[in-house]
């Protein structure tokens, strides 16, 4: 697994590598992770400068952010491989999405913005850019975010149109991989709604029907279960929910998405405003390169 970690000098940074970590952590096999750790500065190289006042400013920049990813460089254990880039681009969005396409990463971690109140969501535009054009998974970390020892739980966010099957083999192999516990969730948000019971009754056979998919991919190597929340809107059925700290959430992208790429969906962008933990988007009909590669999609 190759892991582009977007690198800021402040608080979303840290988050982002803290995230990359817990996620190489988890793997039967660490040492077979590799992080790079992007930091993404504006305008051209210094060798492509119009002018040396230019070039000498970009490379007084380059210089500048060295230092701040040696520091984001020893936050990664000596044990993981790990290496800092710096690379010039248009925006931090665009640049990430090269570096991706550079070392042909499996997945791309960012942090939440940070005006995000702790523990939630709040979308920048960095993270929003990617949700709508990244060709590989896109992680983000919340806000005060914090590595544990070890995750201990996927959850899988499902819903019943064309495309969820995408997320359900993600989340899958991802959580045998690791032999921690998958849980599939189906959300109920009553607002607006007569028939609550007719919806409720169709979000628990859909919960059955995806539990015996995921038994049955899972072979054995982990536990799975399956849960329905019920509330008066998306971010209220989320909060009925009980969440773990060290588990991460798979959403799966909008069918609104080009093939093997992110959109994220009005539901899941409700779903990410309440969500306390780590997420994971994943491209609609997403397929990892290796295909069939024993390591997990995130």
């Amino acid at each position: 697994m190759r892991y582009v970690v977007g690198c800021t000098e402040d608080k979303r940074g840290r988050e982002a590598i803290s995230l990359a970590l817990a996620l190489a952590r988890s793997l039967a096999a660490p040492t077979h992770a590799e992080i790079e750790l992007v930091h993404i500065l504006p305008g051209v190289q210094p060798a492509a400068a119009a002018t040396r006042s230019e070039r000498v400013y970009q490379e007084f920049l380059e210089q500048a952010a060295q230092k701040w990813m040696d520091r984001a460089l020893a936050l990664v254990p000596s044990s993981m491989v790990a290496r800092t880039h710096i690379r010039f681009a248009a925006s931090m969005a665009e640049g990430l999405l090269e570096a991706v396409s550079a070392f042909k990463a499996d997945l791309v971690v960012v942090g939440a913005a940070s005006t995000g109140p702790l523990r939630r969501f709040t979308v920048g535009s960095v993270a929003n850019a990617l949700l709508h054009s990244s060709p590989v998974p896109v992680a983000l970390a919340p806000s005060g975010y914090l590595p544990p020892r070890e995750i201990t739980r996927i959850t899988c966010a499902l819903g019943t149109r064309t495309g969820a099957d995408s997320v359900l083999e993600a989340a899958v192999d991802s959580a045998a991989v690791r032999h921690v516990p998958l849980r599939l969730i189906s959300l109920v948000a009553m607002d607006k709604e007569k028939h609550h019971g007719d919806r409720i009754d169709a979000a628990r056979e859909h919960a059955r029907q995806t539990l015996e998919t995921a038994i049955a991919g899972v072979r054995n190597r982990t536990i799975v279960t399956a849960d329905v929340a019920q509330g008066r809107s998306t971010e209220a059925a989320v909060d009925a929910l009980d969440w773990d700290e060290s588990e991460i959430v798979l959403l799966g992208s909008s069918r609104l998405a080009e093939r093997s790429r992110i959109f994220l969906g009005s539901t899941a962008n409700k779903m990410l405003r309440a969500l306390p933990v780590p997420i994971v988007v994943i491209p609609r009909f997403y397929v990892p390169v290796p295909a069939g590669a024993n390591h997990g999609y995130v």
